[in-house]
């Protein structure tokens, strides 16, 4: 990784958030999207992140194993799957300039979509049919891969399963799990992670950690909606901006 000091601080804002996203303020997850895709050309940044994203699941998962409902998993992960595989061909057939784009209509996207679940939260969700979860697992199979953005559709779906908060989180955290190490031969195969990324996610693994633990701590003394909204903020800004430079470009 070719960066300068002020470049590196910005990949360790960034670390620290996939780690705080994966245990308790799941809005940071775009923030370190946003962030990866503005320091390096959008397709490189889709593998450079996954690593960390591992790294932080085994973290959750460690910390919340004891509470996923399974059931709800198993309705996703073939569908999930199929996502993966049209996002797989989808990569290797757009430039960064037009993945840069696409992950900023993504990420925009996603943010109106959580906007709109967080204004839905306090009324009664509403039935969904069993088109609910293929159209769900498509998505976030297809969103993860070309821009590791799957967090808020996969928040939509828990909520709409009226998963209490330990069991929305143990859930959350095997699925980002499973699903970030499926898409390991992908991104290996397509060159975007290689041995250079690793060398980048091992300086930042430490960073990664640090957020996971911090996630939980802050997530018990501080409002999250404070967090998620600075997130938010953030996300959007940085979704603009890429759209911005994917068009200038």
């Amino acid at each position: 990784m070719n960066l300068d000091a002020a470049q590196w601080l910005l990949a360790i804002v960034g670390a620290l958030a996939i780690g705080v996203a994966k245990t308790g303020i799941g809005g940071l997850g775009m923030l370190a999207v946003v962030i990866f895709a503005n320091l390096m050309p959008a397709k490189l940044s889709s593998g450079f992140v996954l690593p960390m994203l591992v790294l932080a699941d085994l973290v959750a998962v460690a910390s919340y194993r004891r509470h996923a409902v399974w059931s709800h998993l198993w309705r996703l992960f073939p569908w999930t799957a199929l996502g993966v595989v049209l996002g797989f061909f989808a990569m290797g057939r757009i430039d960064n300039q037009q993945a840069g784009l696409l992950i900023g209509v993504i990420v925009l996207t996603l943010v109106a979509m959580h906007l709109v679940r967080r204004l839905r939260a306090n009324g009664d969700e509403p039935e969904h049919g069993r088109w609910f979860p293929p159209v769900i697992g498509v998505l976030a199979g297809f969103t993860t891969l070309v821009a590791n953005a799957a967090g808020p559709l996969m928040a939509i779906y828990l909520l709409a399963m009226r998963l209490p908060k330990m069991e929305y989180m143990g859930t959350g955290a095997y699925y980002f799990l499973c699903m970030n190490l499926f898409k390991v031969p992908f991104m290996i195969q397509l060159g975007l992670v290689n041995t250079d990324s690793i060398k980048g996610n091992l300086l930042l693994a430490p960073a990664v950690v640090a957020g996971a633990f911090l996630g939980r701590i802050i997530l018990r003394r501080i409002d999250q909606k404070l967090f998620e909204n600075l997130a938010l903020l953030l996300a959007v800004a940085a979704g603009i901006n890429l759209l911005w430079k994917s068009w200038a470009g």
